[in-house]
């Protein structure tokens, strides 16, 4: 069996490890309300604000990976602390700031820093947890990623009400109150020392800034820019014998399938939150104020039943989760695409299912994953899977934002949907339903009940 570190509090440092990860998602989301204030005090195009959150997004992703990796080498608690350094050094950059290029920075170093706690949100539960009891600390995980989705709107809204938008940047600072916590409660573990393949690292990073860059700025010539990079990256990896990732990893099946489903699902999950707000605004004509009220009951009980969510997975397996997850979601889904312009207290209502339902998703990919990778793989292992789901992310705005450019479209998939400014929303949502359906099977096929309860994959043995 895997031998599991031993930490004192392990409940306490998943306590402070959701408390971080509220503001890092938060800090994530907030400068949205701030963009147009920003864009007129710099007389700037739109296309040039929306890099405050271009730019922090290219980063986190990358750096997600890159601590992972990092993780398998040296001690958790000294990434954290100058993850979260470079993300106080950030956040005063973008508060003392007179031009916009220092704005830029500012956000650039706080995803440098702040990318540190996806990684760590994945590594912890895996760490410092068994097996049958890593589906509740995943679950705890989740409320922090949850509260952040929440809050994040209504604190940026209630801030920015106070005046400026360097009030943001001031208040991401609060987050250094976890750094002596972590320190605390983290134990000296690291991963094995060897040589780190910086080249590697930089052919990953850019093939991800590239790709995240041509789908954010719908550029055709650095999607290109990015496969020829992602080509050299693959000969690197296959012709060094220390390589920034293990080829190996890849050919393990289980794990390439989990990131498989992790990506549909989270492309999902990014598809509906991008969707939600345009089509109440647009059919049921509410404002951002109430829009974000109609959200709000979803995204807390997604954080109130995060925890039950992985005590589900510990005592009754993977697969339950995934099923009931699947249920949850496809019932969303389904209503959505039939009652879509209906009263949006009903529509609250059923969000709140989807939103659990994504949640439960999340607690059993990740849990899943973690079991598919031997212990020198879990870092970067976990990272990649965090990678993925900004990808994903990413290319289902992306994609969707492109649909709903056509406003109208004659094509009804629902037949019981009447009014045909919905229809496109409809459609949409009956396709998500269709892919809930084919990765609960994927699912079950590739994994079945293996990963039930306690049960462990041959990776994780030795």
């Amino acid at each position: 069996m895997v031998n599991i570190p031993t930490i004192k509090h392990p409940d306490k440092l998943l306590r402070v490890l959701v408390f971080a990860l509220i503001f890092s998602v938060m800090n994530g989301t907030m400068f949205n309300v701030a963009l147009p204030v920003i864009g007129k005090e710099f007389s700037l195009m739109p296309s040039q604000v929306s890099w405050i959150m271009t730019s922090y997004m290219v980063i986190y992703a990358v750096g997600s990976v890159v601590y992972g990796k990092l993780a398998d080498r040296y001690r958790l608690k000294d990434l954290l602390t100058i993850g979260l350094l470079v993300f106080a050094v950030g956040s005063i950059v973008g508060m003392l700031a007179s031009d916009y290029w220092m704005i830029i920075l500012g956000r650039v170093l706080q995803a440098a820093g702040a990318a540190v706690l996806p990684a760590t949100a994945m590594i912890i539960p895996v760490r410092y947890f068994p097996p049958e009891k890593r589906g509740r600390a995943l679950g705890t995980s989740a409320v922090g990623l949850a509260l952040g989705g929440a809050l994040g709107p209504v604190v940026a809204g209630l801030i920015a009400s106070f005046g400026s938008w360097r009030l943001l940047f001031l208040f991401s600072l609060l987050s250094l109150v976890t750094l002596p916590f972590f320190r605390k409660y983290l134990d000296n573990d690291r991963g094995t020392a060897g040589h780190l393949d910086l080249i590697g690292g930089l052919l990953l990073a850019g093939t991800v800034a590239f790709v995240l860059l041509a789908i954010t700025q719908s550029n055709w010539l650095l999607f290109a820019a990015g496969l020829v990079v992602l080509v050299l990256f693959i000969a690197r990896i296959r012709s060094v014998s220390n390589p920034f990732v293990q080829p190996g990893i890849f050919r393990n099946r289980s794990y390439s399938v989990g990131l498989l489903i992790a990506f549909i699902t989270t492309a999902m999950n990014f598809g509906v939150t991008f969707m939600t707000p345009q089509y109440l605004a647009a059919l049921n004509g509410l404002s951002p104020g109430s829009i974000g009220l109609v959200l709000f009951p979803a995204a807390i009980a997604s954080a109130i039943m995060g925890r039950r969510g992985g005590k589900l997975a510990d005592d009754k397996g993977n697969s339950f989760l995934l099923f009931t997850a699947s249920f949850l979601m496809l019932l969303c889904f389904a209503l959505i695409s039939t009652l879509i312009g209906a009263s949006p207290y009903i529509i609250a209502v059923i969000l709140i299912a989807g939103n659990v339902g994504q949640t439960f998703m999340q607690i059993t990919m990740s849990n899943t994953l973690s079991r598919t990778l031997s212990k020198d793989q879990v870092g970067v292992g976990m990272g990649l899977f965090s990678m993925v789901n900004f990808i994903s992310g990413a290319i289902s705005m992306s994609f969707i934002g492109k649909l709903l450019d056509n406003e109208l479209t004659t094509i009804r998939l629902n037949p019981l949907v009447t009014n045909e400014a919905a229809y496109i929303y409809s459609n949409i949502f009956l396709v998500m339903c269709v892919l809930t359906i084919a990765i609960a099977g994927l699912y079950r096929l590739q994994f079945g009940a293996v990963l039930s309860k306690a049960a462990e994959p041959k990776a994780d043995k030795g």
